[in-house]
């Protein structure tokens, strides 16, 4: 099964309960988003970060992605809706191709957040790859909790 939806992982679900990842903008944990090509195989038991079917280095991507910025990092509650927000992630000068990215926290043993599926292969030839977080609302955020 490969990348076929986006979903919060079930394993960040249950370490939510346990206190063990903080959104807090500057003084928070540190997430990052890695970008996958389509032989990965995440969803919703993908507990933590792997390099398996990870797109290959290029430009200003890395191994192991890009951090998220905390600057731009913010945490809502509306209509009884918990919602989180990351600015959006640019790799400049890269070669890619990519079908989703899994956002994991480096501060909790690399522990995976969400999946996200772009719905079919996205490319970039010598040029940026911009990941564009939806809307910080109740009902867009890239993760709510109901």
């Amino acid at each position: 099964m490969a990348i076929t939806t986006n979903a919060i992982c079930n394993s960040f679900k249950k370490e939510l309960l346990e206190g063990k990842h903080d959104f807090t903008q500057t003084s928070g944990d540190q997430f990052k988003l890695a970008l996958y090509n389509d032989s990965a195989v995440l969803g919703k038991s993908t507990t933590s970060f792997t390099t398996d079917n990870q797109v290959n280095a290029s430009g200003q991507y890395t191994s192991g992605g890009g951090k998220l910025a905390k600057s731009g990092q913010n945490t809502s509650v509306a209509s009884s809706v918990a919602i989180v927000d990351f600015p959006n992630r640019s790799f400049t000068g890269v070669t890619l191709t990519a079908k989703g990215a899994l956002i994991y926290n480096t501060s909790n043993s690399n522990s995976a957040v969400c999946v996200l599926d772009f719905g079919g292969n996205k490319t970039a030839t010598a040029g940026t790859f911009t990941i564009q977080f939806p809307a910080f609302t109740t009902s867009a955020a890239i993760l709510r909790l109901t």
